[in-house]
């Protein structure tokens, strides 16, 4: 087993032990994904995603990681976080899709 912590796909930062992490589902379970391909992200890589995007849209046009990482506000997400130590996460409320 390799001690090299796996890599956010995301915001390609990598993912040290301890640190707040979740998978996620390219296509949502409630559209279809259910036992489908899923990615290990940070937590709060997972969260931006689904507060920029509903189910319906990552269901059909946002089921890749590189789709993603080209969608505009995410872009800007990445370009932010990757700034950021990979232990980085933040303490934040409320649902920010429509900002």
């Amino acid at each position: 087993m390799s001690d090299t912590p796996p890599i956010c796909p995301l915001c390609l930062r990598p993912i040290p032990p301890g640190v707040p992490q979740s998978r996620h589902h390219l296509v949502p379970r409630l559209k279809g994904g259910k036992g489908g391909e899923t990615v290990l992200l940070h937590q709060i890589c997972h969260k931006e995603i689904h507060a920029s995007l509903t189910e319906a849209e990552l269901a059909r046009d946002f089921n890749t990681i590189a789709a993603l990482r080209a969608h505009p506000r995410l872009a800007r997400f990445i370009d932010w976080v990757a700034r950021r130590p990979p232990a980085f996460n933040p303490r934040s409320t409320g649902n920010r899709r429509g900002r």
